[in-house]
This record gives C-alpha cells, structure tokens and sequence, in this order.
C-alpha cells in the first residue's frame, strides 16, 4: 500500500488555526486536546450533553459521556490548558436521532447499531453547527482513525464530485483501539473538516501522555462498556417497557415447537443462553417476524452465512462502487477482516465472502476496507 500522510494538518494560516474539540471527560478526548493545543492550534472544548432512557429502573442515570462529572472533567481540562469549555444541550435531539433509532429497530426484531448513526447525524454534526458558529474551520474528537486526501480508491469506487482527491477514512496505527468501523457512516463533508489527534498514537501512549500533561486523575477512571443511554442490566427491562411483552412459540429448524420467547426483540441472532430451554445449548438461527417465532438450533453451524444483503450503504467518498470490487470487511466491530467481493444489487449491495461468516445480524453494519482504507459501511438487511 502507497504510504499516505496521515499526520495533523500542518499548512495552516491564521484563519483555519481555530479548532472544536468534542469533550467527553475522558482519557481520549481530553490528550486530543492537548496534542492540537501543542501543534499551534487554538482548541475550544465543547460538550454535547446527551439524554438518557428516563426510568427508574435505568442504573445509568446519567449519560456516562456526559455526567456532571466528567463535564467538571473536560472543564477542568480546558481551564489548566487555558481553553475555553462550552456546553451544548443535545438532549432532543439525541432522543430523536439515536434513543427512538433504537427501540424501533428494535421494535423490527433487528439489531441496532446506534454509535454508527450517533457519530453521523448527531455528534459530528453538532461539532460542526458550533464550529460554523464560531468560525472555526476545523473539529476534532478523541477517535482512534486517520485522515488522508488521497486518490479514489484506485478508482473502484467513483467519487460524487468526480473529483480524483477525496478525503479517505484510514485505519489508526493501534489497530486494538481502531474506530473507524463506528465512522464507516461519515461523509466527504465530515472528513474534509475532521481531525483526529490520537490516529498516530497507541492507548498506552495516550496515557504516558495525560500523565506526563498532569492529567494523572484517569488512572483511577474506569470505562464503561455499557450504551451511553441505559445500562447493560437496565436494557431488558427498557425493552421490555417501551417495546413491550410480545410472546410467540421457539421452534427448532424443521418448524417443531420447543417454548414459548417473550418477544424477539430480547433476543439476537447466535445467542446461545437466556432462551430457556432444556437439553441445550440452543442457539438462535432466525427471527421469524411474520410468525413471531424464534428459530434455534443445537447446530451452530446453521449461523454461517457467505453472503450479506446492505441496505442502505454508505461510501465514504461520496460515490458507489459501479462494478464488483475485492474489499476486506466485517460485520462486527470486534471481528477480523475477512476477504469479501462487494457486489451491486437492484436494492443496494451484497457482499460475498470467501469464507462463511458466523451469526450475521439484520441491523448491525457491515464494514469494508481497502487495505488500511475503510471504504465505507452498510446496514445489514
């Protein structure tokens, strides 16, 4: 692969030197700060506040990226950096765009994934609203990824504007802390403006780093591995308040009832324990919505797939791939990549890999790469 420059922007003037930096709290965000205020940037730290599901039962009563805490925190930060912090209330719109996104895929027996669509129509647009506000040209986030302007994808995949330059999503050089797969829904317009200080950096060294800069209080601050909005042991009761109890029979592969599921919305393709059933392992294969039924089976090699249905499907340089291409892709964010062909279809794409892929599931997004380059994403359908 052609080595890209992946580095911060460095031909800047005076004008294009002023840069919003999104504001979590954390570890990330805080050490991106630091690093563009060190470049000779001029850095304002916003933070968007977000909502959470309004229940009693939710032990995550407050947005974990957005507490009364860490907002201290990213204050706290800015004020030993001499930067101003701002605060911006995205309660409603987060409800809108990622809270109501949730329960109604969830309501279609699919599986959401609410960071990807977030990151797109909510927090880096936000970014931008403020930074276009201010006159700033730039924003930056505490992402693990790259950005390059580079050439087309080899021409595989036609960039909207018919221009041979386009902004490129590239790979973060820790590839255990990569996050260009929740990035995969960005845009040219996004990239063209976007930053992200820690591609270059591994997380131990962003740590050696908030240390070394005195920010040594993120040493004793866990992260959580819950969604920002409802905790992991709250989310079965917030489905089944908001969704509801929607009960229906468990068959196995040949259509014999095994018990009755409370709804299939509590469930995902390839799990294998909370069903309820005896003389297991079970695992679910199917979510038959027309019926209600869940379908399981004690062989899990009927959760291979070699081919998934996207739609719809993002390309990252604002163009469609016009012809099949070899790509790299996955269908988890977790998962390896694997060697896939990415096909157009009357109703979107297929991508077909070369070796079966386990437990795919409608909703969750398929990403695919060139290499280092993520080339973009799809809705698995």
């Amino acid at each position: 692969m052609k080595k890209r420059d992946c580095r911060v922007r460095s031909r800047r003037t005076r004008n294009d030197s002023k840069i919003v930096v999104g504001m979590s709290g954390g570890v990330d965000s805080s050490v991106a700060l630091y690093l563009l205020k060190n470049q000779g940037f001029e850095p304002i730290g916003v933070s968007l506040k977000y909502d959470v599901w309004q229940d009693p039962e939710n032990k995550c009563r407050e947005n974990v990226c957005c507490s009364k805490e860490s907002f201290e925190i990213a204050k706290k930060v800015c004020r030993k950096l001499g930067v101003k912090h701002y605060t911006i209330d995205a309660k409603r719109d987060f409800d809108c765009e990622v809270i109501n996104y949730f329960l109604s895929e969830h309501k279609k027996a699919r599986t959401p994934s609410p960071c990807v669509f977030c990151n797109r129509n909510l927090k880096f647009k936000k970014l931008l609203e403020f930074a276009d506000k201010v006159g700033a040209k730039y924003i930056a986030t505490g992402h693990y990824a790259r950005v390059s302007q580079g050439k087309s994808q080899k021409a595989k995949v036609k960039s909207a504007s018919h221009n041979s330059k386009v902004f490129e999503l590239i790979k973060a050089k820790d590839r255990t802390k990569d996050q260009t797969y929740s990035l995969c829904f960005l845009n040219q317009k996004i990239l063209s403006r976007a930053i992200f200080p820690l591609g270059e950096s591994t997380k131990s060294q962003v740590y050696k780093i908030a240390k070394k800069s005195g920010f040594d209080w993120f040493d004793k601050r866990a992260q959580s591995q819950d969604f920002c909005f409802v905790s992991g042991k709250s989310l079965p009761k917030m489905l089944e308040k908001e969704v509801g109890i929607k009960g229906g029979k468990i068959v196995d592969e040949e259509g014999s009832v095994l018990g009755e599921h409370k709804g299939l919305h509590f469930y995902t393709i390839g799990q294998r324990q909370g069903i309820g059933l005896a003389d297991g392992p079970y695992y679910v294969i199917d979510k038959n919505s027309d019926k209600n039924e869940l379908v399981v089976s004690k062989s899990k090699k009927l959760l291979e797939r070699k081919e998934v249905k996207l739609s719809p499907v993002n390309f990252i340089s604002g163009g469609a791939a016009q012809r099949p291409i070899a790509v790299l892709a996955k269908c988890r964010s977790a998962a390896p990549l694997q060697k896939a062909t990415l096909v157009p279809d009357n109703n979107g794409f297929v991508l077909n890999f070369q070796k079966p892929q386990t437990a795919i599931t409608p909703g969750q997004i398929a990403v695919f790469y060139e290499q280092d380059i993520c080339l973009g994403g799809g809705v698995v359908k």
